[in-house]
């Protein structure tokens, strides 16, 4: 029996979305990503408390911004251990406004995993799909530090980020999805407005047309998944992240998957280029009410989980 998962390969790169290595050694992802929740999830299983303690107590000396830098670093690596490519490692989302620092941040991630003999064509600097992210990115990107811009929730953001030539970007279905769903409350008709009509999907489809259209080479990895059918849709975007009970339920699943999104396919359409200059682009987020609040919503999160994992790190800290 050949799985879906296996299916969705030949068609996709697979990506495990997670902190917790352990759990996707059976799915075989060519790449990793994470996030501080996915991080601060993962250190409070009692199979990563080992790595905590260790890395807290080899740099208890030190700053917490350093000691989380160097716990972030320390999964990357093991990550880098069991997977062929890449990890993602995210810049702290406070930062998110600050081009400077976030390109300083960037730089410490990568020395960091260069002391860990780890070089920078392994790593995938994460940075928020803001106006000041892009152009870190756009920076970094010149010195030949790949970035992955997280948070994108428009067509708008996408346009910005390949023109400053991100090296990948991920556009959150699930949580376009989630958006859409609570805004239609109890006219929300998962038969109508789910599968090719899920708003996420739509969403990741326009932006993988586009990038296509117009011969951009940053990659479209679909990003925050709620359910297979999901991830089944979006067969053959070129990246696709996913949880490891998704990978799971993909792994059991024998259901035909189909190629869904190809380069040829898009050649001809009609599409208008986008404008990205900061005036247009910041107009385009704001006239956007779904992009806005899913944005803001998932720096404030991030931030939140972030000062969690400070406050564990300073109880470990203090015994």
């Amino acid at each position: 029996m050949t799985t879906a998962l296996d299916q969705l390969k030949q068609y996709t790169t697979v990506v495990a979305d997670t902190g917790d290595f352990q759990q996707f050694v059976q799915y075989k992802p060519q790449d990793a990503t994470t996030n501080p929740s996915l991080i601060l999830k993962a250190v409070q299983k009692a199979e990563y408390r080992p790595l905590l303690e260790k890395t807290v107590r080899d740099h208890k000396s030190e700053s917490l911004e350093s000691i989380i830098d160097h716990l972030l670093i320390a999964f990357g690596t093991e990550i880098l251990k069991i997977i062929p490519g890449r990890v993602s490692t995210e810049v702290d989302a406070r930062l998110s406004f600050d081009t400077k620092r976030s390109i300083e941040k960037a730089h410490h991630i990568i020395d960091l995993y260069k002391q860990a003999g780890i070089g920078r064509e392994r790593v995938l600097i994460k940075l928020a799909s803001t106006w000041e992210g892009i152009r870190a990115a756009e920076s970094l990107q010149k010195e030949g530090i790949h970035c992955n811009m997280t948070l994108l929730f428009s067509l708008a953001q996408a346009a910005a980020c390949a023109e400053a030539g991100a090296q990948l970007i991920s556009p959150f279905v699930g949580r376009i999805y989630d958006w859409y769903k609570k805004a239609k409350g109890a006219d929300w008709d998962d038969a109508k407005d789910g599968g090719a009509n899920d708003p996420g999907v739509q969403s990741v489809r326009k932006i993988y047309a586009y990038y296509k259209k117009f011969g951009y080479k940053t990659e479209v990895m679909g990003a925050s998944f709620r359910n297979t059918s999901q991830i089944v849709e979006l067969a053959g975007c070129d990246l696709l992240t996913i949880s490891p009970d998704l990978l799971q339920k993909l792994h059991d699943s024998s259901e035909k998957v189909e190629r869904k999104l190809s380069p040829e396919a898009f050649k001809n359409e009609s599409i208008e280029r986008v404008s990205v200059d900061e005036s247009s682009f910041r107009f385009q987020l704001n006239d956007d009410a779904m992009a806005t609040e899913k944005l803001a919503e998932g720096i404030r999160a991030f931030a939140a989980d972030a000062i969690k994992l400070e406050k564990m790190i300073e109880e470990l800290r203090a015994k």
